[in-house]
């Protein structure tokens, strides 16, 4: 499907950014993944996707303008000119209220989940004007980019923001043949749900508020990354798709 075509997926060690990474590379792209610290995993990931010829990892602080510049060159170097992104990696909310949460922790989240979209968005951008080349964006949001939580003051603005970053891009972007979309998962097996993950008592009693009856996988959300990125989806630009088994839609059900 992608026929070569080069994509980066940021935090591609695991979750739903690996399996991006990997329904990607299934698709014919060649692959660059970064990792924060896991390097092992990292190294799996890029294995099952055929190896060094067709993926490569790096590992980069997203929020860090020079890591980003970096990974770029990184990729180019590798696999030549990319064209594909996903934006992955992200930190999840604290659980800290307002009153108790220190300034570090609302900068560390909030660098994480959207100065690291914002900079890997205008890399791609400023290298794919040099080429006068198109290419597509995906944003991994959250359903509580507009479904707030007590506790994620952090993470929600991080991801509020994500959903404004993601629009004015498109619109900035379409006239250059650059599309930019957002997808906002609900409750998704990924170690972020580590303990939903591990304790099928936990998960079941929270899968029982959605109204689809279950959590989602990693895979399904790559499957709608993935088409969100190929020629099938080239008339879509400017829209977050939600997909949460309908759990976003159950504000103020019941009372």
């Amino acid at each position: 499907m992608f026929n070569d075509k080069v994509a980066i997926v940021t935090g591609g060690e695991s979750g739903i950014g690996a399996a991006c990474a990997w329904a990607l590379g299934s698709a014919g792209a060649r692959v660059v993944i970064t990792y924060f610290k896991d390097k092992d995993a990292a190294a799996q990931v890029c294995e099952a996707i055929g190896g060094r010829d067709r993926a490569i990892a790096v590992q980069t602080d997203v929020a860090d303008e020079g890591a980003v510049t970096q990974l770029f060159e990184a990729a180019e170097g590798a696999f030549g000119t990319v064209s594909l992104l996903v934006n992955s990696a992200g930190l999840n909310m604290s659980g800290v209220k307002l009153v108790d949460m220190e300034l570090a922790q609302f900068d560390r989240v909030v660098r994480s989940d959207l100065y690291g979209p914002f900079l890997t968005c205008r890399e791609l951008v400023r290298r794919l004007e040099t080429k006068d080349e198109k290419g597509r964006i995906v944003n991994i949001s959250s359903i509580h980019e507009h479904a707030p939580r007590p506790g994620g003051v952090d993470y929600d603005s991080a991801k509020g923001g994500l959903s404004q970053l993601t629009a004015t891009l498109a619109l900035e972007l379409a006239p250059k043949g650059i599309a930019v979309n957002g997808v906002a998962p609900g409750m998704i097996l990924t170690p972020m749900n580590e303990k939903a993950v591990e304790d099928t008592g936990y998960r079941v009693k929270l899968e029982a508020n959605i109204p689809w009856g279950r959590a989602g996988r990693p895979e399904e959300v790559a499957d709608l990354v993935v088409f969100l990125l190929s020629p099938a989806a080239d008339y879509i630009s400017g829209t977050t798709v939600t997909i949460d088994g309908a759990l976003s839609l159950t504000v103020a059900q019941g009372a």
